[in-house]
């Protein structure tokens, strides 16, 4: 999560000035210097629960979201009026990503107060239910999903299925990751069910957007990256699906068990997954600006990623084995990063080799 937040705090920027069509930001040493000072004051404070440093901590990212937010909120003012995406309209994403952002500082306040007891005066029924909601449900889907609406065109070379639908699909993810975070608040299926039910929809309008353009493109799928988007959601559809039975507590459906181990099935196998196609093609972007980018990915880590997942979620039901099965999924995902390691170190090296070689063209002119 960390890494990927990183990843996230660098690159919005670029995309939302990229769809204004402005020039590339300068680069915020401040937002990059309080995000990294709250990262690592966290990973120190936590492990030893020291309240002053765990405050300090979160506050730093606090700020840190909250100036990026305010970044991307000005950029709007410097939108030229024939700016547009692909599609006619433009700054489709940037509304998903200040929601999204919106959210991370709620997740950023209730995660702090876990450890500072803020839980009791804020009434917060479930607090690391709302914590984990308002991040997963709120910040990263409400991203990932402006990444989509975004890149894709530039990823699948075609626009979306159906432009209008950007809209509803927003405020129903938006209002939909709202009632998950107040049902746990509240502890009230009032909040969950609807959230559950427009977020479940507006997931599946996405991608039936993402998936609908590139049916019978036999080119198209023969691109890991293209499957890693497409299978990555359903590491976040699967927890979504099985809620009604844990809301209705069926018996002898695992649902504590499901609460405990789903988040991670959901960040490897959905949020690292993600991160394995789109983080590539940046690094293509970034270091080898005149080739064509592409999205990572290979099918080595497409089929070993998602072992991972499907071994974890087995854990749950077959007790007897979960401890084997918990550590083959962890390798399994472990072994999925390897693929996707050294193609980013390809793209570095190869993109400062050229830079050296240009270096001594200069020096020999």
């Amino acid at each position: 999560l960390g890494a990927m937040t990183e990843a996230l705090f660098g690159l919005l920027p670029l995309i939302v000035a990229i769809r204004a069509g402005r020039p590339r930001p300068a680069f915020r040493w401040d937002i990059w210097l309080t995000l990294n000072l709250g990262l690592l004051t966290l990973l120190v404070a936590i492990p030893i629960v020291n309240q002053a440093l765990i405050f300090v901590g979160g506050t730093l990212v606090f700020i840190a979201a909250t100036l990026l937010l305010v970044q991307l909120a000005g950029l709007y003012t410097l939108k030229s009026e024939n700016a547009a995406n692909e599609n006619g309209s433009s700054h489709y994403g940037r509304k998903f990503y200040i929601a999204g952002l919106s959210y991370f500082l709620l997740g950023i306040i209730v995660g702090t107060g876990l450890w500072l007891g803020w839980s009791n005066w804020l009434r917060i029924q479930v607090p690391v239910e709302v914590h984990i909601h308002a991040n997963n449900w709120g910040f990263l889907s409400l991203v990932f999903a402006g990444l989509l609406v975004d890149m894709y065109p530039t990823w699948a070379k075609r626009p979306l299925a159906w432009p209008r639908s950007i809209t509803p699909i927003f405020w129903m993810l938006t209002i939909g990751a709202l009632g998950l975070v107040l049902g746990p608040w509240v502890k009230s299926n009032y909040f969950s069910v609807p959230g559950i039910i427009l977020f479940l929809s507006a997931t599946f309008w996405l991608l039936l957007n993402v998936i609908k353009p590139l049916w019978g493109d036999r080119e198209a799928w023969s691109q890991p990256g293209i499957w890693h988007l497409v299978m990555a959601y359903f590491w976040i559809v699967a927890p979504v699906l099985v809620a009604p039975l844990i809301i209705l507590e069926v018996p002898g459906f695992p649902g504590v068990g499901i609460e405990q181990n789903a988040p991670q099935a959901l960040i490897y196998g959905w949020v690292l997954q993600f991160g394995y196609a789109f983080i590539p093609f940046f690094f293509y972007r970034m270091f080898l600006p005149h080739e064509p980018a592409r999205l990572g990915g290979s099918w080595f880590s497409l089929v070993i990623v998602n072992l991972g997942g499907f071994f974890l979620w087995a854990s749950i039901f077959l007790l007897d084995y979960q401890a084997a099965l918990h550590g083959a999924a962890y390798l399994f995902w472990t072994l999925s990063m390897i693929p996707i390691i050294l193609t980013l170190w390809r793209i570095v090296r190869d993109g400062l080799a050229r830079l050296d070689e240009g270096v001594v063209v200069l020096e020999n002119s």
